[in-house]
């Protein structure tokens, strides 16, 4: 399963980038106004397309088809890593299809139900992106999402990937990559939570404390 770093900080995208951790990035307006400064992003989406190596999600602010399409144009421009981000509504997909035609990667996201994740894929999104925590947010089971999604992509051969999103915590992630999506975006401190085990510290406390006490160089 492909990991997405879902931040606009640039240096906790390089903290996981250096240790090969990543495979993409995804950003939306909320994690973006967190970092901007004096209301300029395009050098900052620049430099966030640069720091990985493969798609970074760059998402519209528009929410009308044609200034959807004209604003997933710009975003599109600034590096052929830029995949457009764009909202699952009405416009959103008629904007996700026109996208496409002109071969722009587009993940389409807020997607709380199967039947928008079908009409996503009928449009051609390169990624979905179903929303896990929100929904258990209100008592549903996000993870009961992806295993439909799943089902139906399979079924019908679709090759829109499963992004599952707004994830909380690591067993979101173990969830994810059993059910069998193709990508996850976590946020960085799940990111470094999937490193921890307690058993790990205490093993490696016990290595260094022998190691220690017989006065062994190397």
């Amino acid at each position: 399963m492909k990991i997405f770093l879902d931040t606009a900080d640039l240096n906790e995208i390089r903290r996981a980038a250096d240790a090969g951790l990543i495979d993409g990035i995804t950003t939306n307006p909320s994690l973006v106004a967190q970092v901007a400064q004096d209301g300029a992003v395009t050098d900052m989406y620049r430099d966030i397309c640069e720091a990985v190596d493969g798609p970074v999600s760059l998402e519209v602010v528009a929410v009308e088809r044609d200034s959807m399409i004209e604003e997933g144009r710009k975003l599109a421009d600034i590096h052929e890593n830029a995949v457009v981000k764009v909202p699952l509504t009405e416009d959103g997909l008629k904007a996700c299809r026109a996208l496409r035609s002109e071969n722009i990667p587009v993940n389409v996201t807020l997607c709380f139900s199967v039947s928008q994740a079908l009409l996503a894929a009928k449009a051609g999104a390169t990624f979905i992106s179903p929303f896990i925590g929100r929904i258990d947010d209100i008592s549903g089971e996000g993870m009961q999402l992806i295993h439909q999604i799943r089902q139906v992509y399979d079924n019908y051969g679709f090759a829109t990937e499963i992004l599952a999103a707004s994830i909380r915590h690591p067993m979101h992630v173990v969830e994810a990559m059993l059910i069998g999506a193709d990508c996850c975006t976590i946020p960085s401190k799940v990111l470094w939570q999937l490193s921890k085990h307690p058993l790990t510290d205490k093993g490696l406390d016990a290595f260094l404390k022998d190691w220690n006490a017989a006065g062994t160089e190397i």
